[in-house]
């Protein structure tokens, strides 16, 4: 993607997390975690357009997202501080990535608007400088402007690049939005895991095996969400042992891998009345990596 308008739409990927362990906490409260992030094809989408006021603006109503907590707002108005810019602009966001989902969909929504503001608006901002900002917004939104899936290390910022095999995944979407902040503050939350590898993770061949590790916050959350108790529990019936069924993030969505797509959509097509889900692909990267890659 070599030529940039305003006209262009952005997409914004969707994340899963394929296990999540806390091993430890900061003495700042920040809790040190492992994980690794698959980004999948489910994502927002996100158009721009200027304004020659200067302001940065939502122009999309989302039920239950503010203009001030929306951080695609906070990513451009980041972005206008760190250089000085003084050009405005309209933000247009077509929301499907479920919010409070696990999914990192706020999260991509600001390193998609770094990203693409960065060039809309001839900043020309490195690669290291988006980083900062990004690690600024939140946790997760440097994967996304590393633009690869990744083994994460730190608060989720030290990021080792990963090639994943080919993968379809049933993703639930339990009527519920999980606060990230609330469930790391619980106190029998496990954050002594045992550390790990990279090598332990591929089982040192570079083939990731499937169902490896776990997801700490999952149990925290099936008790004191009965939804996301239910959900997980229906997709481990239908998944067996080559699914691996769990929780991505800090919830509220699980998920379950599956080698092909007629599996995935196999499940799909059996889940009961009032349940919802889709089967999403695993990327190989972000389809926005290269802005990064000629930045």
């Amino acid at each position: 993607m070599s030529e940039f308008s305003w006209a262009q739409s952005f997409p914004a990927p969707a994340k899963l997390n394929l296990f999540l362990h806390v091993v430890g906490r900061r003495p700042d409260g920040y809790h040190l975690l492992q994980t690794v992030f698959r980004l999948i094809d489910l994502n927002d989408t996100l158009r721009f357009s200027p304004r020659g006021d200067g302001l940065v603006r939502l122009a999309t109503e989302i039920p239950g997202l503010s203009t001030d907590n929306d951080l695609s707002v906070r990513a451009a108005k980041a972005l206008k501080a760190e250089t000085g810019c003084t050009q405005g602009v309209d933000i247009h966001l077509d929301k499907r990535v479920p919010m409070g989902g696990g999914l990192g969909g706020g999260s991509s929504d600001a390193a998609t608007t770094l990203l693409a503001l960065n060039r809309l608006w001839g900043l020309n901002l490195p690669a290291e400088a988006l980083q900062r900002l990004g690690l600024a917004l939140g946790a997760d939104v440097p994967v996304f402007l590393g633009g690869k899936n990744a083994f994460a290390e730190g608060v989720g910022e030290k990021l080792s690049p990963l090639v994943l095999p080919p993968a379809w995944y049933v993703v639930l979407v339990p009527p519920v939005a999980v606060p990230t902040a609330t469930v790391f503050a619980v106190q029998e939350l496990t954050r002594n895991t045992k550390i790990v590898t990279i090598s332990s993770f591929s089982a040192g061949s570079g083939q990731y095996q499937s169902g490896f590790g776990h997801n700490d916050l999952e149990p925290v959350v099936c008790s004191r969400y009965s939804q996301v108790a239910e959900h997980l529990a229906w997709l481990r019936s239908r998944a067996g042992t080559s699914g691996n069924a769990r929780m991505s993030g800090s919830g509220a969505c699980v998920f379950a891998e599956f080698v092909t797509e007629s599996e995935a959509r196999s499940v799909v097509s059996g889940m009961p009345a009032g349940m919802r889900g889709f089967v999403a692909r695993g990327l190989e990267q972000h389809p926005l990596r290269g802005l990064l890659d000629e930045g």
